[in-house]
């Protein structure tokens, strides 16, 4: 079950107000994702996997571990290979690019930026 954190900001745009919803829970990382429900189901070896996608094993590697992005050529082949959507992996890592943003820490040095004033 997915949790979500309601936040109430002031409105961007004159009279109306925007509500922000907040994931709680770091969104899986689509190469954790791509490994355990594709590779260890199946019983494929990463090296196998690479070959299958036209990649080195070590390029898969930092994939499936979380320390590399999908990008979208990426997520064309995991597309292509495993008969799903390319937008399926891309949404999966702009969820996981959202959430790292919105949960980073800032410097204090930002400040608001004043709103419009109407004549």
């Amino acid at each position: 079950m997915k949790r979500l954190l309601i936040t109430l900001t002031a409105p961007l745009n004159k009279g109306n107000l925007e509500i922000k919803m907040r994931q709680t829970r770091k969104p899986s990382h689509p190469g954790e994702f791509f490994k355990f429900t594709i590779l260890d189901e199946r019983g494929i070896s990463i090296t196998k996997a690479a070959e299958y996608l036209g990649i080195s094993r070590k390029a898969l590697s930092e994939f499936v571990n979380g320390k590399a992005k999908c990008s979208h050529a990426m997520a064309r082949r995991l597309s292509e290979a495993t008969g799903t959507g390319v937008s399926i992996w891309i949404n999966m890592q702009a969820k996981l690019d959202t959430w790292e943003a919105e949960n980073m820490e800032l410097p204090d040095v930002v400040t608001a930026i004043p709103p419009l004033r109407y004549a």
